[in-house]
């Protein structure tokens, strides 16, 4: 029971707690505040209210409220047309103008009636209108140079002009302040030009007289440098003619005591020289007879080496060059010998072989003339037994070496070019067969000239060999024919 009756406490506590912040929640969303930059216009069930640095409760459905910013507004007043001033002059003005909505409530009420449910680029450029034609207005009142030289001027008039406009929306012209006044005539950068050469030639003139003091002070100072500089170089000069008269009596008594104590110095000096040539000429005789002395020593020395040198040469060529001659004369006696007795065994030696080999020439001189002699013999019967086959056999035989004998002289020949020259049957190919056909005539006496037979007289022979040669017998019938 008790447990049950703390948890129905419990419950409605925490039920208390949801609900009071279910409330406080409620009434922070319904709880506005304006800040120092801003007012909010509140209107609906209790009319319309401007509420400023505090906040309020909206209730929800029967009021509503927005805010309007209280904050400067700075944007550029810069008309695209050209801007006529008062001397008819086209010029281009920029500026720019600081605008914002004024605190009472009255204006705020007034502004908040001309752009609170506008955009901020939408209020500038309404304002922005405004502000161009009042511009224009102004600057056609002016001339140039009240524009360029008094922009303050300018800003003054525009914020008076501007001010019952801008009060009637609820606004207030802070400041408009010119940036850029141009004009495409070059109007403005001549308008200057009478200033700037008069500055100049004010400039010019204070530089001129500046010069001329300047130069006259210069001159001044130097006259007076070149005056003290002139007096000091008379004073310099002066000094330095007294020290160089001082410096040459100076010098004048130094090169006395020079010239006297060289002079001594010198007496001296060629009494030493002549003392010393004295005593130089002394030990030279001195020297020069020890030199005939030591000379004459040596040459007795020499001749005494020369007369012990001819003695060892006159030994030394009995030793070497007489007895080496006898020597020498003996050996060549010794190889005459020598080589005449060789030269008569060498020659009795070629007599007997010269005498032995003649006789075996004359023997087989002997004994191949015989052998020929038999060999003719035997050829002369031999031919007196040739058939024909033999004749023929021999002509067959003896043809390669006519042939060889024809063909030498061609042998020799690379190659044969014809030329034709148009002479019937004497020129060309003709005339090389012509050739070869003289050559063939003259085979038999070729022939002759090898063998030695006469061609006629060996063909008569075997004509009449064959003639008288015995028939061979003819062979049996081998008639095979069959009998009856």
């Amino acid at each position: 029971m008790l447990f049950g009756v703390a948890v129905e406490i419990w419950v409605i506590a925490g039920l208390s707690v949801l609900a009071t912040l279910f409330l406080m929640s409620m009434l922070a969303r319904l709880y506005r505040k304006a800040g120092p930059h801003e007012a909010l216009v509140v209107y609906g069930f209790r009319g319309t209210r401007v509420v400023k640095g505090h906040g309020t409760i909206i209730f929800p459905m029967i009021e509503t409220c927005r805010d309007l910013s209280l904050e400067l507004m700075s944007f550029d007043v810069a008309p695209e047309q050209d801007l006529y001033t008062k001397q008819g002059v086209a010029v281009t003005v920029e500026a720019v103008a600081q605008i914002k909505v004024k605190s009472d409530t009255e204006s705020i009420l007034t502004a908040s009636e001309q752009f609170l449910t506008k955009t901020d680029d939408e209020r500038q450029g309404l304002i922005r209108l405004v502000m161009e034609g009042h511009l224009r207005g102004i600057i056609g009142q002016l001339t140039v140079e009240e524009i360029v030289k008094q922009p303050e001027m300018v800003g003054d008039r525009m914020r008076s002009t501007c001010a019952a406009d801008m009060n009637k929306m609820g606004l207030e012209v802070i400041s408009f302040t010119i940036k850029e006044v141009k004009d495409k005539n070059e109007y403005i950068t001549n308008m200057g030009k009478p200033d700037v050469a008069r500055i100049r030639r004010d400039a010019d003139v204070a530089t001129a007289e500046a010069e001329r003091d300047t130069a006259i002070k210069r001159a001044l100072a130097q006259r007076e440098s070149a005056v003290a500089k002139a007096q000091a170089d008379q004073e310099r000069v002066a000094a330095e003619t007294l020290s160089l008269a001082k410096q040459a009596e100076a010098q004048r008594d130094l090169d006395i005591k020079k010239a006297q104590f060289l002079e001594v110095t010198k007496r001296q000096q060629a009494q030493a020289d002549k003392a010393y040539d004295i005593q130089t000429n002394i030990m030279q005789q001195q020297v020069i007879a020890e030199q005939v002395k030591v000379q004459q020593i040596e040459k007795e020395q020499q001749v005494k080496v020369q007369e012990a040198e001819i003695a060892r040469r006159e030994k030394e060529l009995i030793a070497t060059v007489l007895k080496q001659a006898e020597i020498e004369r003996q050996r060549i006696e010794t190889l005459a010998a020598a080589e005449r007795q060789r030269l008569m065994v060498e020659a009795e030696g070629r007599a007997s072989s010269i005498r032995a080999q003649g006789e075996a020439e004359a023997e087989i001189i002997f004994k191949k003339g015989e052998a020929e002699a038999k060999a003719m013999n035997v050829k002369a019967e031999a031919y007196q037994e040739y058939n024909q086959a033999a004749v023929v056999d021999k002509l067959i035989t003896g043809m390669p070496e006519v042939v060889k004998a024809l063909a030498s002289p061609l042998a020799n020949v690379d190659r044969i070019t014809v030329v034709s020259t148009g002479n019937g049957d004497a020129a060309g190919l003709s005339k090389v067969t012509g050739d070869l056909a003289k050559m063939a005539a003259q085979v038999p006496a070729l022939f002759e000239t090898l063998t030695g037979m006469n061609v006629s007289e060996l063909l008569g022979k075997v004509r009449q060999i064959g003639d008288g040669a015995p028939k061979p017998p003819k062979p049996p019938s081998t008639d095979i024919s069959p009998r009856n």
